[in-house]
């Protein structure tokens, strides 16, 4: 693949971002006529409907918030009436305390529902769902606890933090406010270095609260940078600062753009660990999907001009990228999904050089905020 050429005009990657979201919306509707009521997580050789492992529930949510972004950009009654009938399927989800992804439900889901309406009912759920992720707060240790154990901290739950600020806004709740500003200030101090890669996860001893280590599960190793982390870093800390001003969440969010930026090839698209050496897979579309949003976020909260340019530069080259049928499936036939070469858990073998649909939700995000 040639992945050297110039990022696309301003325009150009307009056009190109909106052929995207017409072929996205094809895809989509048909993953919920083939499959209703199914809530996939990767693809198995380009198909979506299989039996594999999940290791963890935490994806239901990315299909109904496609189906929202469709629905207000098209003003299309039917993906109106999908998007609801999909995030009511996981309502009751706003009381699972067994995963730290309720950020991802609800956000992607009833958030975008309750911007679209105002209706109090369906911001309750959001509200809901962060006051259950909060359930999840270690006192001695100030952290978020993961789905694995009492004692592990994730740098996924960075972007799951956004909906306990978002709970406590809504409600002036000081604690809610308070756990998530000190869980996004341990992640800060444990989990991210000083050169802006960030850890998987942290091990702390959950009765005193003390850091142990480093480690990770889909890393090359405990002390690597694992690329689809370090993206969840990059757009969480931009959204805590949203609800914060803090500074110290801003320059946290900027050092690992910028450590993305330093460390992956010019055309966009890390691989799954930037430590790894020779890399049988050389990419992770959905790490570079998800970075292409967080820029387009940072691009917007950085008050430096020339370093906003440069961050929304570079998420336009990642787009550029993703854009051609080397990633985009629009010329690869009998492939379901949307955005190729992104993998879930390279250890376990689970949906590796795939379609993941975190990849396909924020690529599709990050479409919708480039072609208007």
């Amino acid at each position: 693949m040639t992945t050297q050429s110039p990022p696309l005009a301003p325009a150009a990657l307009r056009q190109s971002a909106e052929q995207a979201l017409d072929f996205a919306q094809q895809q989509v509707r048909r993953l919920i006529t083939n499959h209703p009521d199914y809530f996939p997580l990767f693809t198995m050789n380009g198909k979506w409907y299989h039996q594999s492992e999940a290791w963890t529930n935490w994806c239901e949510g990315f299909l109904g918030g496609m189906l929202w972004i469709f629905a207000r950009r098209t003003g299309d009654a039917w993906w109106r009436e999908r998007a609801e009938h999909y995030s009511r399927l996981i309502e009751h989800r706003k009381h699972d305390t067994s995963v730290h992804d309720l950020g991802f439900l609800f956000c992607s889901t009833y958030k975008r529902w309750y911007d679209l309406t105002g209706d109090p009912a369906i911001n309750d759920v959001v509200i809901q769902a962060g006051r259950t992720q909060a359930l999840r707060f270690n006192e001695q240790g100030r952290y978020l606890r993961s789905f694995v154990a009492p004692e592990s901290c994730f740098i996924d739950i960075m972007m799951n933090v956004g909906i306990v600020f978002y709970a406590a806004q809504q409600t002036n709740d000081r604690d809610l406010l308070r756990i998530a500003t000190e869980h996004c200030l341990t992640t800060r101090r444990y989990l991210v270095r000083g050169d802006g890669s960030t850890a998987h996860e942290g091990i702390f001893d959950p009765q005193t609260g003390a850091f142990l280590r480093q480690t990770t599960h889909q890393g090359w190793r405990d002390d690597s940078a694992w690329a689809r982390g370090l993206t969840w870093a990059l757009y969480g800390f931009g959204t805590a600062y949203t609800f914060t001003s803090d500074e110290r969440f801003l320059d946290t969010a900027q050092r690992c753009a910028d450590f993305y930026i330093a460390h992956t090839p010019a055309h966009g698209v890390p691989p799954n660990d930037w430590d790894e050496p020779l890399p049988t897979i050389p990419y992770e579309s959905s790490a570079a999907a998800i970075a292409a949003s967080g820029l387009l976020q940072l691009a917007q909260l950085t008050r430096e001009r020339m370093r906003a340019d440069h961050y929304r530069r570079y998420a336009c080259t990642i787009l550029s990228t993703l854009c051609t049928p080397e990633f985009l499936a629009i010329e690869t036939r009998g492939w379901e999904g949307i955005l190729k070469h992104g993998s879930y858990h390279e250890r376990k073998r689970l949906g590796v050089d795939e379609s993941v649909m975190w990849g396909e939700y924020f690529f599709v995000e990050a479409l919708d905020a480039v072609s208007g």
